[in-house]
């Protein structure tokens, strides 16, 4: 059973059944995705448009050729070697099915009743279908009533259809009733189909919908993982700002919203908030801040939908249905993750109990009991909170509050205007290697074309404000809509009188500002029609023409950065050209087949998307990231990084080793290894890590610290994400017996041969022992006293876990001293990348080619304008030009960004104590510790294979260019698979990105 690398969902209907599927496969084979990703398989309502109203569990949907047209379907897939991955629907099924009619009719009795999520109250179910004066009519053994019928007599009530119904349903939406899937019996007979599909291999993957609403998705997700022998799972769970999935849950991750919102914050300016605010306010009337307008819709929809919900978890808890609500409209998320007889989770108390505090103090009691009482009580409030967060904020809020609609998708926060670099870089380095990505969904408000123009309004709201004021004065209707109304259209552009008017009727009816779902209003829906037709007729064109090119760019910078950052990236169908689609069903229209190009927009993402999931399939799954950084006046206009080969199996725990008493391995903050009390203190840091938290970076199996007065590297000098190098401060820091490097002032970095810093099996800055030698000794052996001086010769190394590995390298000598340099392509610290040459006397640069080593002594700057390590030739360390002066007290030189070392982070500037390239006197000047980075040929089996190049705010850079902006490639020969252009070095981003706004780079030499 294989993970998948890329999935393409297809919104499989009627009209668009297994054969259909079956006929695209050639198509998507060579589109590049691994795994074609379905809708709902199972039995539905016939006229379902999206199959999540399941009636038959047992049984392969029939109207899209049941479980031979399945079959077939699988069988061709198979031969265009493409795998399947279903959606699946264990919360909640139709309520016309057999098993609830049997319910109905017998009652508690009936052997089904424990399939659903029922509050019988004096034997019955209460069914809210009564919506005028008819009477039901007895017809044999059925009741019937309008379109509905039940068994005659039966154990249920008939009611008003605006009051909740005596089961637990999915949002509001009575005709979908909850499964008690906990139970085991239910659990098995509602994935029968699914399981044998998985055990006949016909499906690869599942995607789970819904899982807050279980009563315990942590058990039903340990109980599937079991069955179905690991396949690969993720699940529809929406994750609010810094909340991410519990790591207790056994899947693989997400269906990607979390992603989706941070990388459209990429493409959004952060100036334009307060403008973009400002007219937002002053055309609508609405509030300045989100959260007020977001708090009064959760209130809203719990007087308008959740009556019995309310009181059910009032009576379960034993509290004030007034407190029940408040409660439940201050929580911030989907759910609080509290499993009924365990203690609540420190976050999930906090969660709560924040809340709490927003709210009067008739809740206190209340946080008690649904934190720490019965399992209804815990389970009932838990299974409450989604629906309340789903309909109060994805369906009001965010059509109540929109100062730039692009922010307001689910899972997102709309007065979050932007995502920084730096916070995406670490964001992905901490994701899990399998969960999906996507960028359009079934689901989503808008497709991401529409967001991507939408995001070029945050860079001209000026511009954008006298646009308005021109179309208003010219139509109007509701202040509340209109403004909404303007983003969509221009964004939608072009779009028909009639698909507009359908989307803002959903958007008045969300709103419920005006009309709603439940109370409409006859009158208000024709002018609205009025003004739908009469704003299609307006120029909005022109505009639209106007910012395309930036939304272009916009669009294809977000489609590469979705499909090559961490994670198994889906594609919505029909998205790999443009779409400019608004919320569901228009998002849900036919799609035809093969997709081709219209405009050059379509041709570009065509491009960009295949491109990028054929290089996903040459690399597998679960390739590390590594963040680049570009440098010049435009840096903050780009995002780039790279995608390496997997770390060995052998190297996915890395372990710091030591044997004195006082020092662990702390990750992150100030510590670094071995702990915060080692300054001044003894012993050795150890630890371990995870293949995830590497990032690509370095096997540590020799970090070390010694004995000593303890002075320390920064935290974030050596390894990613904070993990700092601890050493003594004897002559030497970073090795053993005092030495190593860090030698004393003017003398070169230097160590005893087979002591290192930062890399697997003792190899880092490694250098002979006599003062002034910049080579390591040991293999090498001193020599080679003449500058420019070569020599091949080949080193042999064990490291932890592997066979012995072997490296041939040509050395260069430096122009002073007894002892020869860095060898070709030096970085710092790792096998194949030898460690930080120096010229032996003070004060010298190094000869032969520009960026051979550095300067040891005292105020000396890097010969060639590299830094530590650089190469002979261009690209074979880090980024030319970056090495900056000396300064004392710093560090080992390297840029701000991924470069030599880790990404950039804590520890700018180098640290205030002895750096880690020269001892108590000067260092060079930068961030980047010892271990390796973007800019590196990486060791212990890692190595650079793909680099993604993506350009932001492209208005800005319209006007500006790119001026002397650069960056600089990892090692190697790069070929861009978008022109087929060969680069290698440090490139100017101008000459880079000159046929297209993004660059999708593959190493060509390997």
């Amino acid at each position: 059973m294989s993970r998948p690398i890329s999935t393409y969902r297809v919104q499989l209907t009627p009209d668009f059944g297994f054969a259909q599927v079956a006929e695209i496969a050639g198509y998507l084979r060579d589109l590049g995705v691994s795994h074609v990703y379905l809708s709902p398989i199972l039995q539905a309502t016939p006229e379902s448009r999206h199959g999540y109203d399941v009636t038959d569990h047992s049984r392969i949907r029939e109207e899209f050729g049941g479980a031979t047209g399945f079959r077939e379907m699988a069988q061709q897939l198979a031969a265009h070697d493409l795998g399947i991955v279903v959606d699946i629907v264990p919360n909640h099924m139709n309520t016309v099915n057999a098993q609830f009619w049997s319910v109905l009719k017998d009652g508690p009795d009936s052997p089904y009743a424990k399939w659903f999520d029922i509050d019988w109250r004096d034997g019955k179910v209460a069914l809210p279908v009564l919506g005028d004066d008819t009477e039901p009519v007895v017809d044999g053994d059925v009741l019937r009533y309008h379109e509905h019928a039940y068994p005659h007599p039966g154990h249920y009530r008939l009611v008003d259809w605006r009051e909740g119904p005596g089961y637990r349903r999915f949002f509001d939406v009575s005709s979908l009733i909850g499964l008690r899937v906990e139970d085991p019996s239910v659990f098995f007979a509602t994935h029968e189909v699914i399981f044998w599909l998985l055990d006949e291999g016909l499906v690869d993957g599942l995607r789970v919908d819904h899982p807050d609403g279980l009563a315990d998705p942590r058990g039903y997700l340990q109980r599937l993982r079991e069955r179905t022998g690991g396949a690969w799972t993720v699940v529809e769970k929406i994750l609010i700002g810094p909340e991410r999935l519990p790591r207790d849950w056994a899947c693989d991750g997400t269906s990607g919203y979390e992603v989706l919102n941070r990388v459209n914050g990429l493409f959004v300016d952060p100036a334009g908030k307060e403008p973009l605010i400002r007219l937002f306010v002053d055309m609508t009337g609405q509030p300045a801040e989100y959260r007020p307008v977001m708090e009064q819709a959760k209130l809203d929809v719990l007087d308008l939908f959740f009556g019995a919900e309310i009181d059910r978890l009032a009576r379960a808890t034993a509290g004030d249905p007034a407190a029940v609500r408040e409660l439940l409209a201050a929580m911030p998320v989907y759910r609080a993750y509290v499993v009924p007889g365990e203690p609540p989770p420190p976050e999930s108390a906090e969660i709560v109990e924040l809340a709490a505090e927003s709210c009067s103090p008739a809740v206190r009691p209340l946080v008690r009991e649904v934190l720490h009482g019965s399992p209804e009580a815990v389970v009932r409030f838990q299974q409450s909170c989604g629906p309340v967060m789903a309909k109060g904020v994805e369906d009001t809020a965010l059509y109540r509050w929109f100062p730039l609609a692009c922010l307001n998708e689910v899972g997102g926060e709309p007065d979050a205007f932007g995502t920084s670099v730096a916070d995406f870089h670490a964001f992905c380095q901490e994701m899990p290697p399998y969960s999906m990505t996507t960028l359009s969904t079934h689901d989503t408000k808008r497709s991401e074309d529409v967001r991507a123009r939408l995001s070029v309004l945050s860079e001209i709201p000026g511009e954008w404000a006298a646009q308005v004021e021109e179309w208003s004065a010219q139509v109007s209707f509701d202040p509340h809509l209109d403004h909404l109304a303007w983003q969509n259209l221009m964004a939608a552009w072009p779009i028909s009188a009639e698909r507009f008017t359908d989307y803002l009727l959903k958007a008045a009816r969300e709103a419920k500002t005006a009309i709603s779902w439940v109370h409409p209003d006859p009158s208000y829906e024709r002018r609205l029609r009025s003004f739908a037709e009469a704003a299609v007729r307006l120029p909005i064109g022109g505009f639209t023409e106007r910012i395309d090119p930036y939304a272009m760019s916009n669009s294809l910078g977000a489609k590469l950065v979705q499909l090559m950052m961490p994670g198994v990236p889906d594609v919505y169908q029909g998205n790999e050209t443009t779409d400019f689609s608004l919320v569901d069903p228009d998002n849900r229209r036919p799609v035809t087949y093969p997709r081709k190009p219209e405009t050059s927009w379509d041709s570009a993402k065509l491009l960009v998307t295949t491109q990028a999931l054929r290089l996903r399939r040459r690399l597998g799954g679960a390739a590390p990231y590594l963040p680049l950084q570009a440098e010049g006046e435009r840096a903050g206009h780009v995002i780039a990084f790279a995608r390496t080969d997997p770390i060995p199996p052998s190297a996915e725990s890395a372990t710091v080793f030591g044997a004195e008493e006082g020092a662990e391995a702390e990750r992150g903050g100030t510590a670094g290894l071995g702990g915060p009390e080692s300054q001044g203190g003894r012993g050795a840091g150890v630890g371990t890590w995870p293949e995830t938290s590497l990032s690509g970076a370095v096997r540590a199996d020799a970090v070390v610290t010694v004995a000593g007065s303890g002075a320390e590297t920064p935290a974030g000098t050596g390894t990613p994400e904070g993990w700092g190098v601890r050493a003594s401060a004897g002559p030497g820091m970073g090795t053993p017996t005092g030495s190593g490097a860090g030698a004393p002032a003017g003398s070169g970095a230097e160590a005893p041969a087979d002591s290192g810093v930062g890399t697997s099996a003792g190899w880092g800055v490694r250098a002979p022992a006599a003062p002034g030698a910049g080579m390591p000794a040991g293999p090498c052996g001193p020599g080679f006293r003449g500058a420019g001086d070569t020599d091949t010769h080949t080193h042999t190394w064990s490291e932890t876990g592997s066979s012995a590995l072997a490296r041939t390298h040509a050395t260069v000598g430096t122009m002073a001293g007894p002892e020869m340099g860095t060898p070709a392509g030096a970085g710092a610290g790792t096998p194949g990348s030898w460690g930080a040459g120096a010229s032996a006397g003070p004060g010298q640069g190094t000869p032969a080619s520009p960026g051979v080593g550095m300067s040891a002594g005292p105020g000396a700057e890097t010969q060639g304008g590299s830094g530590v390590g650089a190469p002979a030739a261009p690209a074979e360390g880090m980024p030319a030009g970056s090495g900056g002066e000396t300064s004392g007290g710093s560090g080992v030189g390297a840029p701000a960004g991924p470069g030599v070392g880790m990404p950039a982070g804590p520890g700018e500037g180098g640290s205030a104590e002895p750096g880690m390239g020269t001892a108590a006197g000067p260092g060079v000047e930068g961030s980047v510790g010892l271990g390796v980075g973007g800019g590196v040929e990486v060791g212990a089996g890692v190595r650079a294979r793909a680099v993604v190049v993506a350009t932001r705010l492209p208005v800005r850079l319209a006007a500006t260019g790119w001026g002397a902006t650069t960056l600089t490639l990892p090692p190697g020969t790069w070929r861009d698979l978008l022109t087929g252009g060969l680069y290698t070095g440090r490139i100017p981003l101008g000459h880079l990105l000159g046929q297209y706004p993004v660059s999708l780079l593959e190493r060509h030499d390997l």
